[in-house]
């Protein structure tokens, strides 16, 4: 097996036992980038250079005996829309196709204080909105199951690059479920941590009451490793939540007895395809097996979840993206006859479809008259979700639903109707309206492409999610869909 193949939490024992160095390591992920990036696209930016010089400083340090973080010398892919210094941050948008930070985001400062090696920004809708990657206005990137479909979005990049192990480990962020959904089209593993336990400083706010950094990897104890280092109060965040976070990796256990798992009859309805439907009761049944307990709840608000979030979300995007306009950086139109004239033009042309589409939408929602009609409607029914969360976490440690209705589809089949596109964050996007934590991990195959089962935990309890995922994969052998690129 190459390099590039192992998990993280394998090589970091390899790492430490001198049976490899960073340097090689790193040399190895290239190789792999260089053999199968031209057929995936998952990568806006490779950082190539500076890679390979953080590698010889990671061995330089390990053969001083210097004590290293368990992540010092893994290879980590970032999503484009977290702020990276001195490496360019486009958020796949023409509005930011020169921009490069003059500072990097709190999980970056996390990322470069424990030596991890950075690969490249990853490819991504635009400004995180869209379900596919085909709104990025730079390439499309594809699933590397079936080059013919998407990876899913907006982290599609992150997901496709941990998938084809151009990373061993990526950075993604979910504001609907932009971790979760890409996650379970390309037969990773990838969790959405509870709104406030990691620092939103620097990544580019697309709904900023939504969004929400997580780990993307091949296997539950690599995400767990992750997420306790990115997690954690920062004074630069004022939604982060100043708690004790354990180290969810090192209280890894894979014991389902006596775990309450609660099934929710509304994810399973008819917009859910059978084959997804079964794959995911068949893992509930050996979770069951194996001495987990399972219930049916109810969670009647989430029919009206998916049309509340996506007035939350525009009408958020439609207050961010007002800062780019052409004044302080970013994209600025060549000619223009004025201050108004040059604004219009510079968000015509910066823009793609699907942003301005978004922006249009939260204006109006937001707009004197249909302010209570829509956006409070909307934020009420916000609470009334929660609670019904609440509710259910009252009888159950976790609950489990399909990640997405269906497997992956085909590039260009649902890019002409947002609605059939919105339509695939139907499992997800509740979650983030109650500011839960969830994971979707793979749990079967429908036509040779994976299927993913969303786990949703209670705030701020990732240990229990991540144990429960953990317990499944230990019961099925690991998530082995070593996709062949063709």
């Amino acid at each position: 097996m190459e390099l590039y193949q192992k998990p993280a939490y394998e090589l970091s024992d390899m790492l430490k036992k001198k049976e490899c160095s960073a340097l090689e390591l790193t040399e190895s992920v290239f190789k792999r980038i260089d053999t199968v990036e031209d057929k995936v696209d998952a990568y806006l930016t490779v950082c190539k250079e500076q890679a390979l010089q953080k590698a010889k400083a990671v061995d330089e340090a390990i053969a001083s005996g210097k004590t290293l973080h368990q992540l010092a010398g893994i290879p980590i892919g970032i999503k484009d829309n977290i702020s990276t210094k001195g490496i360019r941050t486009t958020c796949a948008s023409k509005m930011l196709e020169n921009y490069v930070p003059p500072f990097d985001a709190a999980v970056m400062n996390k990322i470069n204080s424990a030596d991890m090696i950075i690969t490249g920004k990853l490819n991504m809708d635009e400004f995180a909105m869209g379900s596919s990657t085909e709104n990025s206005h730079y390439k499309t990137t594809k699933n590397p199951h079936d080059l013919s479909r998407v990876p899913g979005g907006s982290s599609g990049g992150s997901a496709a690059a941990v998938a084809a192990c151009e990373a061993i480990i990526a950075l993604g962020s979910d504001t609907g479920g932009s971790i979760r959904q890409p996650a379970a089209y390309c037969g990773v593993v990838g969790l959405k941590p509870t709104y406030g336990s990691v620092s939103r400083y620097g990544l580019v706010a697309f709904a900023s009451s939504l969004d929400q950094i997580g780990p993307i990897g091949r296997n539950v104890k690599d995400v767990a490793m992750l997420q306790s280092l990115i997690c954690g109060h920062d004074k630069m965040d004022a939604t982060s939540k100043n708690i004790q976070y354990p180290n969810y990796s090192d209280n890894l256990k894979s014991n389902l007895l006596g775990l309450k798992i609660g099934i929710p009859k509304e994810y399973f309805g008819d917009g859910i395809e059978p084959a997804v439907k079964q794959a995911v009761m068949n893992a509930v049944k050996e979770m069951e097996s194996n001495g987990a307990i399972v219930k049916e709840i109810t969670l009647p608000s989430t029919d009206f979840a998916l049309n509340s979030y996506y007035i939350l979300s525009s009408a958020e995007a439609s207050s961010n993206l007002a800062r780019f306009d052409g004044v302080k950086y970013g994209y600025r139109t060549a000619e223009y006859d004025s201050l108004t004239d040059m604004y219009e033009k510079t968000r015509s042309e910066g823009f793609g479809d699907e942003v301005k589409r978004r922006i249009m939408l939260g204006t109006f929602v937001l707009s004197s008259g249909y302010y209570d009609a829509y956006y409070k409607k909307a934020k009420l029914l916000q609470r009334k979700i929660s609670q019904e969360f609440s509710t259910a976490f009252a009888d159950v440690d976790v609950i489990a639903t399909p990640t997405v209705p269906s497997p992956a589809f085909k590039i260009g089949e649902n890019i002409g109707d947002p609605l059939k596109m919105y339509a695939t964050d139907i499992c997800t996007v509740t979650i983030n309206i109650a500011g839960l934590p969830a994971i979707s991990i793979p749990c079967g195959m429908d036509n040779n492409m994976p299927v993913g089962m969303q786990l949703i935990g209670n705030k701020f309890d990732e240990q229990t999610l991540l144990n429960a995922a953990f317990g499944y994969e230990q019961l099925i052998g690991g998530f082995n869909q070593m996709p062949k690129i063709i």
